[in-house]
């Protein structure tokens, strides 16, 4: 398959995401024209959470309000590789405060990596000097002019292996005007490091994939009382209220291993939910060449709301350094949110 064919099925991705798009602006359109001609009919008052309902059969408990529950998606065994960390923020809420479930992590099992050579990111990101000699003192591999799609090359990495192989807010940096070759260009960046990281995931058994959306709400509202469901020591990825105050940590027991994940946190908002990342990573394009293996097929784990709040000293810095020193936005509006992939089996379906 030639760059042509790729390009066309990756912009064949783009349109079908902005009909999409499309049809939910039209939905929220008619929403609003129906809000406009009047109050639907009155409904029964619902009962307060926590109380009791009467009527045919069981007497239920209506379910109270959700504590927000943040996925910590890491464990204290696990060997962990960073991938373009800018100013080394990431890496530094990993050792020095990190949530309370994280405190007792070997710095020694954590390799944070930038794309820039020591010289650039110290120039494009001033306070990076004391973060990496911070680290570096604790015992934390630090790694520069790591290319994030071509990690099996790097004579540093080559031959080793991680459970958690994580990318916060992927970006080519390449400045391009135009939005589709922008998208077009990060979309490539992406299937590389996908390519790429399959090659560094660390073998074993699927981890359990939470359950869907739909039986997360029965079990909520089944007799039982249970209002949470863990699998591999975490919480199913519900979206709790932002607005609940009490927080709960959650992380995987440290005596179940199985099968490398990877970690990619983006803005979910436009231009980057034109990326499409779940789909590049569960149905990827052929390669560019017919004699090239084809790209690997991860399966979605679950995908959760990501708190820079959580991670204390965590900074995000552009790619593009002279925006103040890599001081930039993300996007308008939407939320952070974190995807975990692992690696589907060649002879599943």
């Amino acid at each position: 398959m030639g760059k042509k064919n790729l390009k066309a099925a990756l912009q064949s991705t783009q349109s079908r995401l902005r009909a999409k798009q499309k049809a939910a602006q039209a939905a929220q359109a008619a929403e609003l024209k129906a809000r406009k001609q009047g109050p639907r009919p009155s409904r029964p008052k619902a009962a307060m959470p926590g109380t009791d309902v009467k009527g045919k059969g069981k007497q239920k408990t209506v379910p109270g309000p959700h504590i927000r529950r943040l996925l910590i998606p890491f464990k204290l065994s696990d060997k962990i590789l960073l991938i373009g960390e800018g100013n080394f923020s990431f890496a530094r809420a990993l050792v020095i405060n990190p949530p309370a479930e994280l405190r007792s992590l070997p710095p020694s099992s954590i390799t944070a990596t930038a794309y820039d050579t020591q010289q650039e990111c110290f120039e494009k990101y001033p306070e990076a000097e004391g973060i990496v000699s911070t680290l570096k003192d604790k015992g934390v591999e630090v790694l520069f002019g790591v290319d994030g799609t071509r990690l099996e090359k790097n004579a540093s990495l080559k031959g080793r292996k991680w459970n958690r192989i994580v990318w916060n807010f992927p970006h080519a940096g390449k400045g391009i005007a135009d939005q589709d070759r922008n998208i077009l260009s990060n979309q490539l960046l992406i299937l590389g490091f996908l390519r790429s990281a399959a090659k560094m995931l660390q073998l074993g058994p699927k981890p359990i994939v939470p359950p869907s959306k739909k039986k997360q709400q029965k079990a909520v509202n089944d007799d039982d009382d249970s209002d949470i469901i863990l699998h591999d020591g975490f919480a199913a990825a519900m979206d709790m209220d932002d607005t609940e105050e009490q927080l709960q940590f959650l992380s995987q027991p440290s005596d179940v291993q199985t099968r490398g994940t990877i970690l990619v946190t983006l803005r979910n908002v436009a231009p980057y939910t034109e990326w499409d990342l779940p789909r590049l990573a569960k149905c990827p394009p052929l390669p560019t060449a017919a004699s090239a293996p084809p790209n690997p097929q991860y399966i979605l784990r679950r995908s959760f709301k990501f708190y820079r709040d959580i991670w204390e000293g965590y900074e995000h810095r552009m790619t593009k350094g002279e925006r103040a020193h890599g001081k930039g936005k993300t996007g308008e509006g939407g939320e952070d949110r974190m995807w975990e992939f692992y690696l589907k089996d060649k002879d599943s379906d």
